[in-house]
């Protein structure tokens, strides 16, 4: 591994943020998909919570299905399974909805743990979802157009999810735990030894100061 190489992932997963997630709602779109899943690696997001969509999705094969390899993907049937076990975590459920009592999405705290649910591209988030969120935002519009696509939708309340995380010195100082860093270092550095990991169920090896594996002929003899 490169210098550059070690040093970009550590400085990524250096400002990875552990509290801060995306719910998609039966997003049927993997073009939309896709382009969440971008965003939310672009800001830093480690996993994103995917109801599958009940018509599947529909296929996608552009370069953003690259950031699949860098942010984790939950599924799931419905969007009460992840909303449930998040809000007992502690976040805050914020849903992208317009309705009588929603905010500007801007009024909304996102330092604090907080996930971000996205309703499918035709009806949106779910009535049954709706009563379990501790938000619901809106993004302002002057324009003709009566909403905005839900990858750019998403992109914008991320953006500003980060400028406040920014501004509070979140990004400054590594959040993930030890072992959650580890993993997903080894992963990223080492992709076809950790497939092999995970196919045959062993740990991974040992790593060096430069992140490579110590003594690698040594170890993979040992576990073959």
């Amino acid at each position: 591994m490169t210098p550059e190489r070690l040093s970009r992932i550590r400085s990524v997963l250096d400002q990875r943020q552990p509290d801060l997630t995306v719910i998609t709602e039966e997003v049927q779109k993997g073009r939309n998909l896709s382009a969440i899943i971008r965003t939310c690696d672009a800001v830093g997001i480690p996993e994103v919570h995917s109801v599958v969509p009940r018509e599947g999705f529909t296929s996608y094969n552009g370069t953003a299905a690259s950031a699949h390899k860098w942010v984790d993907i939950h599924h799931y049937s419905t969007a009460l399974e992840p909303i449930t076990a998040l809000t007992q975590q502690g976040y805050q459920i914020v849903a992208a909805h317009v309705d009588r009592n929603a905010k500007d999405f801007r009024e909304i705290d996102y330092t604090k743990p907080t996930a971000l649910l996205m309703g499918a591209e035709i009806w949106g988030v779910s009535e049954p979802a709706r009563e379990l969120v501790t938000h619901t935002i809106h993004l302002p519009m002057v324009g003709m157009i009566e909403s905005y696509n839900v990858s750019v939708a998403c992109a914008g309340i991320l953006l500003e999810a980060q400028r406040q995380r920014q501004e509070k010195g979140l990004y400054s100082v590594p959040r993930l735990n030890k072992d959650r860093y580890d993993a997903l270092f080894f992963r990223w550095a080492h992709p076809k030894v950790a497939k092999f990991c995970h196919e045959k169920n062993i740990p991974y090896p040992p790593l060096d100061e430069e992140g490579e594996i110590i003594n690698p002929a040594a170890w993979y003899h040992s576990v073959r």
